[in-house]
């Protein structure tokens, strides 16, 4: 969210411990100048009320006409019922928010009798449609579907439910849906998105040429979306851009090929942009013993893709102001890697904290392996990482990075491209293998897999961006057409240095056309670290959000 000069990061918080059924939740809250160093303030919302008296979930925000910054939230009341609850800040001049007022006509939206399952929550960023009338989209469980219904309102106190169709409903295979996301797109990467905040575009037209984007998240899986068109004057209804995927989120777009969930995205009126934010939970059991559980993933831009189908992602500009020095120590631009080759790079930075820019050439695609009598392997492709991870050698490829890599490579984690034809044509496929990227005992260690959507033979180069932050490693391939994110947990970082290694084990030379690594400063983050960055309010254009 940004208000006032500063940046506002709600989020589920637990002040009795790291698990979800160790007290009640409340809403944490961290500021910021720059999306980079975070400073923590007191709860926005704790569990008080009888309407919420079983805890604050999730929700969204917005700014009211007159510039008055409003949450719309899931309690779960005294009687354990998911309801919607309206909060408003009590100061919209503290550049801070610092304090939260709660109305006694709490709950706003109360459970329809159609929701089975107790299941009605999250509801989305609200927007105003050209009537005068704000809209909100909330999951719920409808006959065994999960659908997001739309409710509407004159004064954001009083909501009716929308007596046409719901916004989305998938089959009875998906009963529950979670933090669903709407929002406008445009193809401009930053800069150039004037106008499409939620509020000026979502409501404000019909079909109107504008793009919107359907995010989803299935209960307990991941993160799908659509885009598509959202057409206010057909009943609140959102026409998809490729219907053939059905109504299953499981079958959109995934949003990350890797361990990430529960994202939500706000327009950043500041730099006309939309950020995307996501929740990265612990995945090695240990979230009793750490104190948390999970944290929140490096903040990305997004924009439409030339195809209009995709979304494009890419770490915010702020995060290169962490970067300190810099050290390839590879070569000069245009150096082959050889088959079998393992050139270490960055061997002058710490690269446990760390960005790293490459882009691969290929000079002959002449060995790439067949698909075709691998049907299987299109529709699963992280399988297909499995069985031909990074130390299974092959044709045109496994090239790519071992990060977060001790001296004998016993622990690793390797983010790398293999080149299949399928059919007459080149398929790119892009994995990060995490089965050697601990020796600890209890880690989740998967194969993570997606075909990325490339011209490699007219192109003949891939490129990756790789953000390395300890445990937590984030891959954007393609331009950020396609991305991925791990959790890892090497032992070694603990007692001693990592390291990072450009590699090839396919069976003819890749070239290194660009290599750029930087060692990452520590952000300030809730009173920690050191980034040298702005905490203090900026003067700017009023905009407000809810991220989980």
């Amino acid at each position: 969210m940004y208000h006032n000069g500063m940046y506002h990061l709600f989020y589920q918080y637990n002040p009795h411990g790291p698990t979800w059924d160790a007290g009640k939740l409340s809403w944490g809250h961290s500021v910021s100048g720059d999306l980079v160093n975070w400073a923590a303030l007191d709860n926005a919302l704790d569990p008080t009320s009888p309407f919420d008296a079983n805890g604050c979930w999730s929700g969204s925000a917005t700014v009211l006409p007159g510039g008055r910054p409003a949450i719309l939230y899931t309690g779960i009341d005294a009687d354990r019922v998911q309801v919607q609850n309206v909060a408003f800040a009590s100061n919209p001049s503290d550049p801070l928010l610092r304090d939260w007022h709660k109305p006694s006509c709490n709950p706003v939206i109360g459970i329809p009798a159609d929701v089975t399952g107790n299941n009605f929550r999250d509801p989305t960023e609200p927007w105003r449609g050209s009537d005068g009338l704000w809209r909100v989209a909330v999951a719920a469980e409808v006959e065994g579907k999960g659908t997001l219904l739309v409710y509407r309102s004159a004064d954001f106190l009083r909501w009716e439910r929308n007596p046409g169709p719901p916004l989305h409903a998938s089959s009875p295979a998906v009963p529950v849906l979670e933090c669903p996301d709407l929002f406008p797109i445009s193809m401009a990467a930053a800069a150039e998105q004037e106008g499409l905040d939620a509020l000026m575009a979502a409501g404000g037209s019909s079909s109107g040429g504008v793009t919107h984007v359907l995010k989803l998240t299935d209960f307990a899986k991941e993160d799908h979306y659509m885009v598509g068109r959202y057409d206010e004057l057909a009943g609140d209804t959102f026409a998809p851009a490729e219907p053939e995927r059905g109504d299953d989120p499981g079958r959109w777009r995934r949003l990350d090929h890797g361990h990430l969930y529960a994202s939500k995205s706000f327009f950043d009126a500041r730099k006309k942009r939309r950020v995307l934010w996501a929740w990265v939970d612990e995945n090695d059991g240990a979230a009793e013993a750490k104190g948390w559980a999970g944290i929140q993933a490096f903040p990305r831009a997004m924009w439409l893709d030339g195809d209009g189908k995709g979304l494009v992602q890419w770490p915010v500009e702020e995060i290169e102001t962490l970067r300190r020095k810099r050290d390839s120590g590879f070569g000069p631009e245009g150096t082959e890697v050889g088959a079998g080759g393992k050139v270490e790079i960055g061997a002058g930075i710490q690269s446990s904290q760390a960005d790293v820019e490459v882009v691969f050439e290929i000079p002959s695609l002449e060995e790439a392996e067949t698909l075709d009598d691998l049907e299987w392997a299109l529709d699963d492709p992280q399988r297909l990482c499995a069985e031909k991870g990074a130390f299974v050698h092959g044709g045109v490829g496994p090239f790519g990075l071992l990060v977060l890599a001790s001296g004998g490579l016993q622990e690793h984690t390797a983010v790398f491209f293999r080149v299949f034809r399928h059919q007459g044509k080149y398929k790119v496929l892009m994995c990060t293998d995490l089965t050697r990227s601990s020796t600890k005992a209890g880690v989740n260690k998967p194969c993570y897999g997606a075909f990325l959507d490339v011209d490699v033979e007219k192109d003949r180069s891939i490129s990756l961006r790789t953000l390395i932050d300890h445990t937590v490693v984030e891959s954007f391939g393609n331009g950020g057409r396609t991305c991925m994110t791990a959790r890892v947990y090497p032992e070694h970082a603990a007692k001693g240095r990592s390291r990072t290694y450009v590699f090839n084990h396919g069976a003819g030379a890749v070239k290194v056309s660009k290599l750029e690594a930087w060692e990452l400063a520590a952000a300030a983050v809730n009173g920690a670290g050191g980034g040298g960055g702005s905490v203090a309010p900026d003067v700017a254009t009023v905009w407000s959000d809810f991220v989980i």
